[in-house]
């Protein structure tokens, strides 16, 4: 099957390229590089059946047969979106039009990434795939949050109106090698903390929860929402429902690095989420998905990789 991927060399999108290929999928990558980087694809540089495109996707794509496409492209972390807003909001609206307008022209089944943070500050807890969420839409989080709520509207509009083949995947926190520690993220920036004993530090007092899912099982979801039967018009959670407060995953961290680094809890962040945690009981259903990693061995992978990371920026300055 042809294959594309906007936001491919992205943290997901460059596991779900590894996963396509690994399913005898050909793939194309497109990526603008904004958040995303080579190095996360450099693996496949010589894959037969891979080629990466640096494009913005709010630019017209090339018609080329596509059978399946998964629509990622996107700043995701609170980094990301916070630096570039406009171009958040741009690829989310205009770039998930250039892409349902591809889809239609080739026929393609589409898979539209958006974000448990289209429920906002939750009123319903956990969240399922029927709450309309809590949304400030002049907040400092709305390009991302808005951005994504209008992709699914769109896309699920192109769905019911022209017959598109079209499923929303809504993505809870999800973690792993290839996160990296700069964007922000809880889990790689309280890793790199703890490897290299600086301060832990977690915003407001902790006590805000968060439900984390491991990368593989984030992405075997995806493809099982894309290629099972009975998915079209679809929406879907995707994350892990087990729960805990954002002090327990550092302390859980410190541990596991064996570090002595304090945990310090500074001023919390413009209106930070005080509860996130997915109903996947759909996906289970609809899917057979849940996640089978483990919190432990999860973040003992993540740990070695940031590791191997920041050993290769130490002895690339020598």
């Amino acid at each position: 099957m042809k294959v594309l991927v906007t936001g491919g060399a992205g943290f997901i999108g460059s596991h779900l390229c590894d996963a396509l290929l690994a399913l005898g999928h050909d793939v194309l990558a497109v990526d603008n590089f904004l958040t995303g980087t080579p190095d996360n694809v450099r693996h496949l540089a010589e894959h037969p059946r891979f080629r990466l495109h640096e494009q913005d996707v709010t630019e017209p794509l090339a018609e080329d047969g596509w059978q399946a496409i998964f629509h990622l492209a996107s700043p995701a972390s609170p980094v990301g979106y916070s630096r570039y807003p406009v171009e958040t909001l741009l690829v989310n609206a205009q770039g998930t039009y250039r892409i349902l307008e591809l889809a239609l022209a080739c026929n393609a089944r589409l898979l539209l990434a958006s974000t448990s943070e289209v429920y906002g500050d939750p009123l319903v807890h956990p969240q399922p795939e029927s709450y309309w969420g809590n949304v400030n839409p002049i907040g400092p989080r709305a390009c991302y949050d808005e951005g994504k709520r209008y992709a699914e509207a769109i896309t699920s509009t192109y769905q019911q109106t022209h017959g598109l083949n079209a499923r929303i995947i809504r993505i809870f926190n999800t973690y792993g090698p290839r996160n990296q520690p700069e964007d922000g993220r809880m889990v790689p920036t309280f890793i790199t903390q703890a490897l290299t004993g600086q301060a832990i530090t977690v915003f407001g007092d902790g006590a805000q929860t968060r439900s984390i899912c491991y990368v593989r099982d984030l992405v075997d979801g995806i493809l099982r929402a894309m290629f099972q039967p009975g998915t079209n018009g679809e929406v879907f959670n995707l994350g892990n429902p087990e729960e805990h407060t954002v002090l327990e995953y550092a302390q859980a961290i410190k541990h596991l690095v064996g570090s002595e680094a304090d945990i310090v809890c500074t001023a919390p962040r413009p209106e930070e989420i005080s509860r996130r945690r997915p109903d996947i009981a759909k996906a289970r259903r609809v899917l057979g998905w849940e996640p089978t990693t483990g919190m432990t061995s999860g973040l003992q992978e993540t740990i070695a990789w940031v590791q191997a990371q920041l050993a290769g920026r130490s002895g690339g300055r020598r």
